[in-house]
């Protein structure tokens, strides 16, 4: 098979090769090695790259699988890991040079897991410092480039996850989602991206951002994929307290392609929020390819929409502002000055703006469940807009000017306040060949009908096997 075709299979169809001895991990791994080379020149996706240990790795995954010890469908399967993800041996940066030499003694619960799994570990993922940011700008590792225009946000604060899962550099990549960074940089860069539940996977090792919203979720080509993925991190953690105490499910069960009878809501005022045409365009068609498969589409309102951002603000930024308190006070100066000035803003949110946002985020979390005791689903665009140009502070919409953080993270916000489960799927291009994601949003647990609904739509378009041209 020729080394790019490699690159772009899916870990799906990559396991089914690998578990019938059609081609081996070491295949897998050097493709992938040469793919990385040729690109991450430009794309810049990589803070470590483990190329040696990633090698010995698979030269063990294939005498295992050899003999009989397949472990499943993430055995062989290269994984790069956004680099908030401790992991025992390799340096964990969390994007910034004041940790550059910090060397984990063990692996996150999510890396352990992976590695269970089989799967090999390609390097650490480049990311907005400290995640706090939705574009994937960082001047101490270089800024993430779109792999469709490389003179584009590639998004943050995963954006490596995202260039290098879009790029074929890793089959499975892994961000972490606080205001939409495992959806945002999905949707810019044309792949998949699911935020699960608040609690399914377990945020042990990894470094916070906000406490209270902070999820773990994987970036990959496919919606199989995600669910491969999710079966193999989810589940509780003893060293992870807010993990739900629950056995998950075999999300792949999920993957039917039926969606009959399926309720889905329109949340209108998405649209009457500040949006790009070739955006607005192509979620519509989304929504009526849905309506084409079977599910029912009905629009609903859900008013304390337009609460997200302060919302979401004020609790980001105080929980950021406290984990990050000393940092900031005694190597403030080695920061990058946009994170800096937001750990300091957060400085002075008192006690009482953060309860209040708590008591506003108790209400908001009453009226979205209300919302999902009449649909199954929520569903409208991820992002307003396509991937803005690289360095750009704002954007502008219908005539209006919005900085970028708002407007990146106007429709991903919600669901880090609710901990609700969502998904983004590639929709189509705007006109200037660049991707838009759909999202997808369930109750809480229910993973397996967002997967569900996520899957019948991607069977049935062609967008997520166009591969970027880099």
């Amino acid at each position: 098979m020729d080394p790019l075709d490699i690159c772009y299979q899916s870990a799906g169809q990559l396991s089914k090769l690998i578990e019938r001895g059609e081609i081996s991990p070491v295949e897998i791994i050097e493709a992938h090695l040469e793919r990385i080379e040729l690109t991450e020149p430009v794309l810049n996706s990589f803070i470590t790259l483990t190329a040696e240990q990633a090698l010995v790795s698979a030269q063990k995954a294939e005498s295992e699988i050899r003999s009989g010890h397949y472990r499943g469908p993430l055995h062989g399967i290269p994984v790069g890991l956004k680099d908030l993800f401790n992991t025992g041996g390799v340096k964990t940066t969390s994007g910034s040079r004041i940790f550059d030499n910090f060397i984990p003694e063990q692996d996150c619960t999510v890396a352990a897991r992976f590695s269970n799994a089989g799967a090999i570990l390609l390097g650490k993922l480049n990311m907005h410092q400290f995640a706090y940011g939705p574009t994937g700008e960082n001047p101490d590792y270089g800024h993430m480039h779109n792999p469709w225009n490389p003179e584009h946000y590639a998004g943050g604060s995963s954006g490596g996850s995202g260039s290098a899962a879009a790029s074929g550099q890793c089959t499975v990549t892994m961000g972490s989602d606080t205001g939409g960074s495992v959806r945002i940089p999905a949707s810019l860069c044309g792949i998949v991206g699911l935020k699960p539940t608040y609690g399914l996977v377990s945020r042990y090792g990894l470094t916070p951002l906000a406490w209270s919203m902070d999820h773990p979720g994987p970036m990959v080509r496919t919606v199989e994929d995600a669910a491969i993925v999710l079966n193999a991190i989810a589940g509780p953690d003893p060293n992870d307290k807010t993990t739900y105490n629950h056995q998950p499910e075999d999300y792949t069960a999920a993957l039917t392609g039926d969606i009959k009878g399926l309720k889905i809501g329109i949340v209108k005022e998405y649209f009457e929020d500040l949006i790009h045409p070739d955006v607005d365009r192509a979620v519509r068609e989304a929504l009526n390819k849905l309506e084409e498969l079977g599910a029912h589409i009905t629009e609903i309102s859900f008013p304390m929409y337009f609460d997200s951002q302060s919302i979401s603000s004020t609790i980001l930024m105080a929980e950021a502002s406290a984990y990050h308190h000393e940092l900031v006070i005694q190597q403030g100066d080695k920061l990058y000055e946009p994170v800096r000035l937001r750990l300091q803003s957060g400085l002075f949110i008192s006690a009482v703006d953060y309860i209040r946002a708590q008591q506003a985020r108790a209400k908001f979390n009453e009226e979205a469940l209300k919302l999902m005791q009449d649909v199954d689903l929520l569903a409208g665009p991820t992002e307003p807009v396509p991937a803005p140009p690289l360095l750009s502070p704002d954007v502008t919409l219908q005539g209006k000017t919005l900085g970028i953080t708002p407007a990146l993270t106007q429709y991903t916000r919600p669901y880090n306040i609710t901990g609700f489960p969502a998904i983004s799927v590639p929709c189509g291009f705007s006109e200037d060949g660049l991707p838009i994601g759909l999202q997808l949003a369930g109750r809480p647990f229910d993973e397996m009908t967002v997967l569900r609904a996520a899957y019948a739509y991607e069977r049935s378009t062609t967008w997520s096997r166009i591969r970027p041209k880099i």
